[in-house]
């Protein structure tokens, strides 16, 4: 007798036998119960002949039929939702960051508390990164998406709130746009979390790294976006409260249409049939895998490494304007910068996921792009220190974000192939809380950090338009970074060394399935 083997599917973390999904596969293709029921009377025809070879022959059969894995094309506008999700919700993380000194006069704060506009993501994402990766291994992809769609759009819309002329009091508008921040901030685990799972429920293993570096990826072009918006729209002559309004009522365009996309798009959490043995695989529980987690140092050297780079980035978007502003560059420069380091960094995270994809060298690169990207920040601090030199700094933030972003996705998808079998989500979760961490204890050094013009450079200096904002010096705090980028990518290169445990399980997979010969002759 043969029975059909039961499949666990990693989207849900529950078991389930290929039986339990009604999907349709497409016109004309029949169901997976139509399917296995057609192998498993074939192979009942067949014992009851004499012929052992045919019988063996179709007992492989039923065993591979029953382990079949495929993709279906829905999974790219899964993954388009999260990229739409994705970009519009670094929009909302960064609005206020290029245009610091104008949003300060405008609600009446200091640069500080701006700095809070950027600083609540980073809080938010600490204990909320655990409930996003324990409700999506739990309850899907499809729960958490919908649940950080409906968010996304409710913060921005606070925002516009807070700046349209009414009798509210000052000291109600900051704390409305704050907790429009907050809401989206809330958002974000749900979505920095999921490109990691799409990519290992959905996608094939040869298209893993490119998944993960898509939806990954899609977060800096948000804050390309907002680095290139924000300018734009408000200006040292140009920051009324109309010219707010219509700013924050742009940044509700994407937010509005991720939720549609959601709520009419995304229809299961994990597709009728697994594409790899992974997926099929039965993942660890929440609890189980941060066990697991707990007992695997190479998974701590890289949680740790990662955070460092994550929050040095998180901390130089969100002061950038403020590093350069005192030299004399105004925010068209500083925009520029970042715009110029995410476009760069997009484009060295899709040649490293192409190339991952194919070569699985995951460790080579990201030892590569870590001493690389170590040495782009150094140079990029030191010419910080500097004025008048527009092209140089460019070029400079081009370069480090080249090697910088490579890191993301494939450090996402290497926490997965260290720690599988855990959960991807929770593997991946927990190295964006740590770089949250990391970025909130690197925000609150670079304000202990900076220090009080000289005054040779306060004449040169670009901030504020009424001269109500203090400029400050940020030169040992870009040193320090510098020395923090340095030190994590020594680390990563010395000690880490991992096991690529994801792969080796579906080659084993693979090499157990393999059809049997006789005297060298498939059957």
């Amino acid at each position: 007798k043969h029975k059909p083997q039961h499949t666990t599917h990693r989207g849900r973390g529950v078991t389930s036998s290929l039986r339990g999904f009604e999907e349709p596969l497409g016109p004309g293709v029949p169901s997976c119960d139509h399917e296995i029921a057609e192998v498993i009377t074939s192979g009942m025809e067949v014992v009851a002949g004499d012929d052992q070879e045919s019988l063996l022959k179709n007992s492989v059969n039923v065993e591979r039929s029953t382990k079949e894995y495929r993709v279906y094309r829905r999974r790219w506008y899964i993954l388009a939702v999260l990229c739409v999700l994705n970009i519009s919700n670094a929009t909302i993380w960064l609005t206020f960051a290029p245009i610091a000194d104008q949003t300060a006069e405008f609600y009446d704060i200091s640069l500080t508390t701006v700095n809070w506009l950027s600083l609540v993501y980073m809080i938010a994402s600490i204990p909320l990164g655990l409930v996003a990766t324990w409700l999506l291994d739990t309850l899907g992809l499809r729960a958490g998406i919908i649940l950080a769609a409906c968010l996304n759009l409710i913060g921005p819309g606070l925002r516009v709130a807070s700046a349209i002329p009414s009798e509210m009091p000052d000291s109600v508008r900051f704390p409305l746009v704050l907790t429009g921040q907050i809401l989206a901030a809330i958002a974000q685990p749900f979505i920095i979390e999921s490109p990691a799972k799409v990519a290992a429920v959905w996608f094939a293993q040869n298209e893993r790294a490119t998944a993960n570096m898509i939806g990954s990826m899609s977060n800096p072009l948000g804050l390309l976006l907002a680095n290139v918006l924000s300018p734009a729209l408000i200006t040292t002559d140009k920051h009324t409260a109309q010219d707010f309004i219509l700013m924050l009522s742009v940044y509700c365009a994407l937010p509005l249409l991720g939720l549609l996309m959601s709520l009419f798009g995304v229809c299961s959490s994990e597709p009728p049939t697994p594409p790899t043995a992974s997926a099929a695989a039965e993942s660890e529980s929440f609890f189980q895998g941060l066990k697991k987690l707990a007992r695997n140092r190479q998974y701590w050297i890289l949680c740790v490494v990662f955070g460092a780079g994550l929050g040095l980035f998180s901390t130089l978007t969100t002061i950038l304007e403020q590093v350069l502003c005192p030299r004399g560059y105004d925010d068209s420069i500083s925009g520029l910068c970042a715009a110029l380091m995410i476009v760069c960094g997009v484009i060295g995270a899709g040649v490293a996921g192409v190339f991952v994809d194919k070569t699985k060298m995951f460790q080579e690169v990201v030892k590569v792009s870590y001493a690389l990207a170590g040495i782009g920040f150094v140079v990029l601090a030191v010419l910080t220190r500097y004025r008048n030199l527009d092209a140089v700094m460019v070029v400079s933030a081009g370069v480090f974000g080249f090697f910088g972003f490579a890191l993301y996705p494939i450090s996402l998808e290497l926490a997965v192939e260290v720690s599988y079998p855990v959960a991807e989500a929770t593997s991946a979760g927990l190295l964006v809380v740590s770089g949250q961490i990391q970025g909130i204890v690197l925000v609150f050094l670079s304000q202990a950090l900076a220090l009080p013009l000289s005054g040779a450079d306060t004449p040169y200096a670009k901030c504020g338009t009424n001269g109500d904002i203090v400029p400050q010096d940020n030169t040992v705090t870009m040193l320090v970074f510098a020395g923090i980028s340095c030190i994590a990518g020594v680390v990563q290169i010395i000690f880490f060394h991992p096991e690529y445990k994801r792969l080796k399980a579906e080659r084993d997979e693979a090499e157990t399935t393999k059809a049997p010969t006789i005297n060298g002759v498939t059957i």
